[in-house]
């Protein structure tokens, strides 16, 4: 079994380099592009914002887009 920082760091790498490849994308684009399943992209995102690689653009939660940091 995989430890944690296996299993959502290497979920978290892929989340990043999609983010990197396309830019800034919403959840069901992230989950389109990645293939991952909801608990997985939300632990990548989760791994990520923590690790303060990534921020949130937009007001509404149902239409916000995630992206790197500059």
């Amino acid at each position: 079994m995989p430890t944690v920082e296996e299993y959502f760091g290497k979920n978290a790498g892929v989340v990043w380099h999609a983010l990197k490849e396309k830019g800034p994308m919403n959840i069901a684009q992230l989950k389109s592009k990645t293939k991952l399943t909801d608990k997985e992209l939300y632990g990548a995102l989760g791994w990520l914002g923590r690790e303060g690689k990534t921020c949130i653009l937009g007001n509404t939660p149902l239409l916000f887009k995630f992206s790197l940091k500059e």
